[in-house]
Parts: structure tokens; sequence; C-alpha cells
């Protein structure tokens, strides 16, 4: 049977032009308050997040849960280091482990993870809406051998690729060992989320199966980069294992490769509102698979 899906209004256009651009950001950072006296989040954590783009909440998972989490992260890394499996993404010079998608769907721990109660109520906080799991990943970046993932707007691709209408979600990326200033770790420009930087250049067909390696396309360019970084300068999201750190799906972030000894492998899963759910991509192109953009 073939899917019919929606059209709608670009409010984000992107990959069009000939030269970047700079949009203002059309939708809200968070979409509820600090409530009742229920909420997670207190009214000064959800100001902290309008205005950086993200939270970084450390202590969040017990040693004994990481545990868990990481006896299967190695299971996972066994299973499939031989595997020809389309979710197992290797390293753009070599055959090592990159990312392994839709773990969610795939991994019981995992799938329990992504609908933990506290963290599912933190998230519907943000979002004002209940959610649902657009995409669900490991990131293994062993020590020496860990390459580097170049700044980006998530929002950009799932926009331009996956159809996503506006910017009501967020990423979570929860560190299963402790991510050091040297090792690779995440790094955000904090109020990056507040404007939508234009990429140039046409999304060729099926480009998820390089840009999941290394991205191309829906790259921000430098001069943007350094208005950005000269304006609200870089932060980087350290803690030690357990940690967990909600990013807006619109703050320009990447990391750095690792040359340490030292691995920095998290969990990762991007929450969307249900209200916001996927549409024709907005590229005209046929939408990504299933395992990289949740479509139901």
């Amino acid at each position: 049977m073939n899917q019919r899906y929606v059209v709608m209004e670009d409010c984000y256009p992107s990959r069009i032009e000939d030269t970047p651009g700079i949009i203002e950001r059309k939708d809200p950072v968070v979409y509820s308050d600090a409530g009742s006296g229920t909420s997670e989040l207190d009214a000064d954590m959800l100001a902290s997040y309008e205005q950086n783009g993200y939270l970084n909440l450390k202590g969040f998972f017990s040693a004994e849960e990481v545990k868990t989490f990481r006896n299967e992260l190695q299971r996972l890394w066994q299973e499939n280091r031989e595997t020809e499996r389309k979710e197992v993404i290797r390293e753009p010079q070599s055959r090592e482990i990159r990312s392994i998608f839709a773990v969610h769907r795939d991994s019981e721990v995992f799938r329990r993870l992504s609908q933990h109660p506290r963290l599912l109520a933190i998230i519907r906080q943000i979002l004002g809406s209940d959610v649902y799991v657009h995409q669900s990943r490991i990131n293994y970046k062993k020590g020496f051998t860990g390459k580097e993932f170049y700044w980006h707007s998530d929002f950009e691709t799932w926009h331009v690729e996956d159809g996503m209408p506006r910017m009501r979600a967020l990423s979570c990326s929860i560190a299963l060992e402790e991510n050091h200033h040297f090792n690779g770790p995440l790094l955000l420009i904090p109020g990056s989320h507040k404007k939508f930087i234009t990429c140039v250049g046409r999304t060729p067909d099926a480009h998820y199966e390089q840009s999941l390696r290394k991205q191309e396309y829906g790259v921000p360019d430098q001069a943007s980069l350094q208005e950005l970084v000269e304006h609200h300068g870089i932060d980087t999201a350290v803690g030690p294992a357990g940690t967990v750190t909600l990013f807006d799906c619109n703050v320009m972030h990447g990391s750095n490769g690792n040359i340490t000894p030292y691995p920095r492998s998290n969990v990762f899963y991007v929450y969307n509102s249900v209200e916001n759910k996927l549409v024709s991509p907005f590229s005209g192109q046929k939408p990504r698979p299933d395992y990289i953009a949740t479509r139901d």
C-alpha cells in the first residue's frame, strides 16, 4: 500500500538557495510552565533551557542502572561487529561501529529506558504534550579512534529530509561513560536555537546512506557558525556516567574526535511531540527509512 503524506507550508526552507541565510525561530522553546509543584523542572531550570537550549542533569541515573545500560551497550557492540544490518553505521575510514540505530525498537533494555517515567515527565513538560520516539541510537566513540560529528542543527535535517514541520522536539543524550572535556564531549552553542541557519546544496537521493557516516549536506556555513560562536560562545556537556543532557532540536552542536584512551559512548533518543508528526519531506524526496525517522 502506498502511503500518502501531508503537504504543508515550509516555515524553515533550507537547501534551496545558493547562499545561506538566517531565519528567526517561529516556535516556542518551552511549551509549558513549572506548574503546581508536580512538575520535574522548576521555573529556573525551564528558564535556563529556554535561554540556552539545553539542560545537563548530572546524577540522573545511578551507578547500578548505568552498569545495566553499559552491559547492553557492549552486547550490541559484539553482536553487530560483523553484521551488514542497515541500522549499524560504520566510521568513514574504517569498519568500526560509529552508531547503531533503532535501539528503542530492537533492545528491550533500551526500549524500557526510552519509557523511563521521570524522563518522560520532563520531556512532556518541556514540549507541552505527549511524545513519541522519533529516532534512537547508540553513539560509540571509542578511545583513540572515535571520529568527530561536525556542527549541525538536527532540526534542519529532520525538517528537510524527514518532514518534521515545527521545532517541537528535543534530544536526550545519556552518558554511559564519563564525558570529560577532552574525550570528544557534546559541544553546544548556547542560544543558537533561536535562529535557524539555512544550508546550501540540493540533497542527493538516499543522502542518509553517506550522511550518517559523514555529513556533507545540511552543514552550516563557516561564516554563520563564526557569528553564532562570537555572539554565544561554546559550552561542553560534561559529567559522569548517568548524566542526562537534554537539548533543543535546533541548537547548534557537534563533537570533536576522541584521541584519548577514554571512550565516550552515549545512548541517544529523540522525542517529538505527538502534535508535530512528520509530513512529506520538505526536500520533495522519498522519506528516510523508519529506523532513522519513525513515521508511525
